[in-house]
Parts: structure tokens; sequence; C-alpha cells
């Protein structure tokens, strides 16, 4: 037994001798060793020498690769690594920079580029059309790739006139920008870029011009237990992202498992900046290449394909999203269809998503998820994006807690063609719309409703439910409309509106059960029930502050009675079960779930709760990031 025992102590210290560290180093050279003292130069070299357990740590630099792994980690305990050194600025792009621009006659400010053809290899992004499922490009055409002034994307043009004579769009966040626009041209030999910058001579500035699909995609499938953290990630030329379609971003998981993307710094993807999201041999953009179907059929067959693929738990999913910064993507901050399962998306700061509005398209939100079974997002800031959560189909087991929702464009929480159960609770909607509800089985708790709210029935599309914290479907239905649960949430109105408070759920079929609330300001609870204490006249005048050292919350110091009503407690026993699947509201190891905790954190009383995101209020300023 002794000599067993030597044996397995003698495995287990080899395994852990042969754990590495490389480093990578602009200074360093791919055919070191990858020592601190002899670095490597590139970091897919290292991605290909790395195994389980190994540590890839990158020293400060501009890095400009698309990294496609050649293996991932064994388990949670021994993964991949690849990490930005302790306090160096590390910035992985997807552009190069480019020199040698030169005048183009007939236009201030107007200059050009000429690039053979070979520059770009076998992907040229500016011969490359944005395409895909529920894509609405307009009457025009759109291409990945784009240019940079000064980490500032550029608008792109239909021909070389508007680069001349640019008209300034209005209708979006910074008109003056719009007017600093390119066009590419592409012939069989070369690819020519003219640009309007102005005033700027780009010689002088930081140009650059998106080059890779990505920057961190694994071309492989299960390379699970990846951790990457500490960069800036930017610049990727990625392609329209459609949940029928083959799903990459900047940073892209690629039907894997285990991941997890901390700590980085997100910023310029044409489409997307973390992917989650399905891979390509289950369908690719069937919409737009087999007409046979709709779009709803396409996707429920792709559905059964993933699930054909291996999408369980055991496979895909239960990553972990945290404290990033993500902003300037024109599709989505994070995207993930079916791949997002079982994952825990928290402490992120999204902005700036969808904000050129050059093309359409009904997949584009700060977080855009299908299938998000046992998701947990909480505790993001999601602000300035054409809406901030949009979950869409299969939403079941999903919890959406503690969320900070302003200034975004359509709605904050968009929930679609879903049966639950899920919960929303103790969030801030502080929008101008805080809600569209097309769903059934929500429990909406303890949240601040402070923008209108939006009910929509759907009885011609057929989706699914799911066995209980599951990926396996148990049944396909219409939507009913209805069997949500509205318990300790204040809702704040606009007079003589009746798109605010539980007014717009009137048409329901199926029950709503509401008590507890707070209306106020002309937010109704629904026609002839009570629902609630309703504050006619009660106006808090809720404004937010953005500032050095965080952003605030704060609202007439009169109105400060609004956040200590008292009400009753909140747990799985009082929510029931949802009437299509049967099952109860519950946390996603299926414990029981109670609501004892508030926005920041903080205890909740277990007998008298207060109404909204809040336990307790001291002022009438709070800091809430």
């Amino acid at each position: 037994m002794r000599n067993i025992l030597n044996v397995i102590c003698a495995i287990a210290l080899c395994c852990s001798v042969q754990a590495r560290e490389y480093h990578v180093s602009l200074r360093g050279s791919d055919s070191n060793e990858g020592t601190i003292e002899k670095p490597f130069k590139t970091i897919n070299w290292a991605a290909q020498k790395a195994l389980p357990g190994d540590t890839i740590t990158v020293h400060a630099g501009t890095y400009r690769e698309w990294i496609n792994p050649l293996n991932g980690g064994e388990s949670d305990q021994k993964r991949i690594v690849y990490q930005a050194a302790d306090g160096e600025n590390v910035e992985i792009k997807g552009s190069e920079l480019i020199k040698g621009w030169t005048k183009e006659k007939g236009g201030n400010g107007v200059w050009k580029v000429t690039l053979s053809n070979d520059f770009f290899g076998s992907y040229n992004p500016y011969n490359d059309k944005l395409f895909g499922d529920w894509l609405l490009p307009g009457d025009r055409v759109h291409h990945t790739g784009d240019v940079y002034l000064n980490d500032v994307s550029l608008y792109e043009v239909t021909s070389k006139e508007k680069v001349l004579n640019p008209d300034t769009i209005y209708s979006v966040r910074d008109p003056k920008g719009s007017l600093r626009v390119w066009f590419a041209c592409v012939d069989s030999i070369n690819t020519t870029i003219y640009a309007n910058f102005g005033p700027i001579n780009p010689n002088e500035e930081t140009v650059e011009i998106s080059v890779r699909p990505t920057c961190f995609y694994p071309t492989r499938q299960g390379l699970n237990y990846i951790t990457i953290k500490g960069f800036r990630v930017s610049q990727a030329a990625t392609q329209w992202a459609a949940p029928t379609a083959e799903q990459i971003g900047m940073i892209a998981t690629h039907w894997c498992k285990g991941w997890i993307i901390e700590n980085n710094i997100i910023k310029n993807s044409r489409c997307n900046g973390i992917s989650l999201g399905k891979e390509r041999s289950t369908g690719h953009n069937l919409e737009e290449t087999d007409k046979r179907l709709d779009g709803t059929q396409h996707y429920i067959e792709v559905i059964f394909n993933t699930i054909r693929k291996g999408w369980n738990k055991d496979n895909v999913g239960s990553h972990i999203v945290r404290n990033n910064v993500i902003s300037d993507c024109e599709q989505t901050g994070i995207c993930g269809s079916m791949g997002g399962a079982f994952s825990e998306i928290y402490g992120n700061h999204i902005y700036n998503i969808h904000v050129k509005r050059q093309f359409g398209g009904y997949e584009m939100a700060g977080i855009k998820l299908h299938g998000a079974i046992d998701t947990y997002l909480h505790h993001n800031r999601v602000h300035d994006c054409i809406r901030g959560f949009w979950l869409d189909w299969m939403t079941q087991g999903t919890r959406i807690s503690s969320n900070l929702f302003y200034r975004n464009a359509t709605e904050d929480l968009f929930v679609e063609v879903s049966h639950g159960p899920y919960i929303v609770d103790n969030n801030l909607f502080l929008s101008q719309q805080s809600l569209f509800q097309l769903t059934d089985g929500g429990a909406y708790l303890n949240n601040l409703f402070a923008g209108r709210v939006v009910n929509q029935a759907d009885n011609g599309r057929y989706t699914p439910y799911h066995l209980n914290h599951s990926t396996e479907i148990k049944g396909i239905i219409t939507m009913k409309n209805g069997d949500h649960r509205f318990y300790n949430n204040i809702f704040i109105g606009q007079p003589q509106k009746d798109t605010y408070g539980l007014r717009p759920l009137d048409e329901a079929v199926w029950p709503i059960y509401a008590e507890d609330n707070i209306f106020c300001h002309g937010a109704l609870p629904m026609k002839d029930k009570r629902q609630g204490v309703v504050k006619e006249n009660l106006d808090p005048k809720i404004q937010i502050e953005e500032t050095r050292d965080g952003v605030y919350m704060v609202f007439d110091n009169s109105t400060m009675d609004l956040f200590s009503v008292k009400a009753k407690p909140i747990s799985s026993e009082r929510l029931g079960i949802t009437k299509l699947s049967g099952y109860p509201y519950e946390n996603a190891d299926g414990t029981p779930f109670s609501l004892i905790k508030d926005y920041f954190g903080n205890h909740r009383s277990e007998s008298t709760p207060i109404i909204g995101p809040f336990e307790e209020v001291n002022n009438n300023r709070i800091k809430l990031w």
C-alpha cells in the first residue's frame, strides 16, 4: 500500500511540475523557449504549446493577431490561462496600423491609401459583406471591415462621392462624427480605401483598419476551461451573428464549456464583442439560404440539431463572464445562441451598443441570448445601448438580478417567446421603456420600473420549453400571454398615460398575480384590481448622475418615504409553479429560492422586507455603481 501511495504522489508531483508558465513579449521570438528571459513573440504561438494547467502571461504591447488555441483545459482546477502581466497594458487587435495616406483631389479632408490584396491574405473584410438571418441592411451593402481614427470608428458609405460630400446623420449619438466616413474599392489586384478625416492628417495620427474576423477564437470545438483576463481587445471585422448561424465575436467560445472571460476591455467590434454562441454544423443562416421554411421553423430545427450535437450541461456553456468593460459594438456586447446556458454574467459595464445605426436587424442589444437556461445575469451596468438585455426563446430557470439600466433606446429588458419560470429581481429599469414582455411565466420582484411597460401576445410561433434545469425539450407551444408574478415593485409613470405600471397587462390571457406594488405619478395597476398602493401625485423625479467616482441615482428629497414601505417576503413557496411547465421558481441548483438580499447585497428583513430594490435608503442620493 505504501508503494502505491508513493507512486500516486510521484505522478501528482510530476503533473504539477509539468504545468508551465509561458511568457510572450514583443521583444521575444517564436523560436525562443517561452521563458521570462526568452519569451515568445506571439500569443498564438504560445497557444499552440499550452497544455492543461499552463499559463500564458503576455507582456506590454499591441499584438495584432488571431489567437486560435490548439488545446483547452481539463477541469476548473486545470485550466489554460491567458493573462496580461500584472500592471501592464496588453492590447490584442484585429486591425493593422496604416500609414502612407495621400490627399485625394476634389475634397477637403479626403485621403486615400491603396493596399495590395495580398496584404489581407485569405480574408479581405472590404470585400466581405455583412450577411445573415434577421439582418436588415436597408437598401445598401455593408462590409465587415472598418476604419478607425484614434480608436474611433468611422462611418462606411457606398461611394467615393459620399466620401467627398458626406451627409450628417442627425439620428445618431454623434452627428458631427458621422461626417468622418470611408469607402473601399476592391479590384482583382488592390484595395483602395478613401476616407474623410476632416482637418486631421491621418499620417500624423493613429489610423487602423480591421483585417481579422476575430481576435480570440478556436476553430476547433471542445476546447474547454480556458481563462482570458486583463486584455484590451478591439477592432475585429466580426460578421453578423444570427442565432441560426455560427456566432463569432472578438472573443468567442465556439461551443465549448467552462470559459472565464474577466477583467478585459472590449471595444470596437463591427458586430459583436463576446460570443458564447452556436457553431456552424447545426445550421448557418438558414432563413437566408433555404426559403422552404420560415425562420421560426428553421430555428426549431436548429435547436434539435444542437441537442443532437451535444447541447447539454456536460458539454456546452457554464461560462463566467465578469467585470469586463464592453463598448462600441454594432450588434451586441455579448451574444449567444444556446451556448450561454448555465452561465453567469456579472459585473460588466456595457455601453454604446449599436449607436452608429447604419444597419438594422433583430439581434441587437447590450446582451442578446437565446436559450438562457439556468443563466444568471446580475450586477451589470448597461446604458446607451439600442436595448439593454434581450432574452429570446427558452428563457427558463434564468435569473436577472440587481442590474442597472439607463438611457437605453428601446427598452431595458425584452423577454421574448419564452415560457418560464424565470426571475427578475432588484433591478433598476430607468430608461424611457423598462420592459417589453412577449412571454409567459416571469416573476418580477422588488424592481424599480421608471419607464413604460409593453405587453404583447404572440399566437403564431410554436416555441420550446424544457425539462427542469435541462436542455432536453419537454414540449412546444405558442405563447399564452400571462402567468406572471409582480410582487414588491415600484412603478413610476407619467400622468394621463396608461403605458406605465401593470395597466398594459389588462389583455393577458392567463392570470397575472400581483401584490404589494407601489404605483406612483400616473403608473396604474390592472383595471379593477388593487395589486398594491396607488400614489398618484407622488413624483420622485429620479435622475441619473455620472461622475468620476461613480453613478448616482438622485430623487426628490420629499419622496424618501417611497423607499420605506414594507411588504411580505418572497420565496419559492409564495411564487408557486408555472402553469405550463409545472416547475417552481427556484435556484439553478434546484434549491428553494428566497429573495433575502437587495440590490447592494444587503440582507432583507425576513418578515417585512422593503418594497423596491433597496432595503434601506438614508438619503436622496444613492451611489449605484
